[in-house]
């Protein structure tokens, strides 16, 4: 499994893998399908030079099999905090330790940044396995966001975590 920082060159390969996220996970995601399947290659691909955001993949067998992103504030006052998000392994492959290596890929890369202080993400309430892979790398929680997303009617509740280098 090579664990590395996505490039432009990567966008093809990470828009399916997104979509593919967003059509078996809708609850799991702010975004949904239908907002992104007619985005171009190429606006993934200029996300993918951001100074404020790095996407990190998974590779197995040369297909990208899971992602994360994180993304560090601009703004001065909030410039000690980064956020995680679109965290996705392809159920083929779960269950194989790939979410823990990109959430540590991750935090390594944020440790780099010695003004980054603390790193915030939110998971669906009902995803146990994904809170439990939170917890056991030092995310703890502290709030539950109810009703934070509503798909097709139901509402889904999103507890807030917090990992502080």
């Amino acid at each position: 499994m090579e664990i590395r920082r996505l490039n432009p060159e990567d966008a093809v390969l990470y828009k399916a893998l997104r979509l593919e996220a967003l059509q078996n996970h809708p609850e799991a995601f702010g975004s949904d399908y239908e907002a992104e399947k007619d985005r171009s290659v190429d606006q993934y691909a200029t996300r993918f030079q951001s100074e404020q955001a790095a996407t990190f993949g998974a590779f197995h067998e040369a297909q990208l099999v899971g992602v994360v992103t994180v993304v560090c504030s601009e703004l001065d006052k909030m410039r000690h905090r980064a956020n995680l998000f679109a965290m996705y392994v392809t159920p083929s492959i779960r269950k194989q330790q790939v979410g823990r290596q990109l959430v540590q890929e991750a935090l390594r890369a944020l440790e780099e940044r010695p003004w980054i202080e603390q790193v915030h993400l939110s998971v669906v309430r009902t995803n146990e396995a994904a809170k439990a892979l939170y917890r056991s790398l030092g995310f703890e929680s502290y709030a539950m966001e109810p009703r934070a997303l509503k798909i097709d009617g139901t509402y889904h509740d999103e507890e807030l975590m917090w990992y502080r280098f």
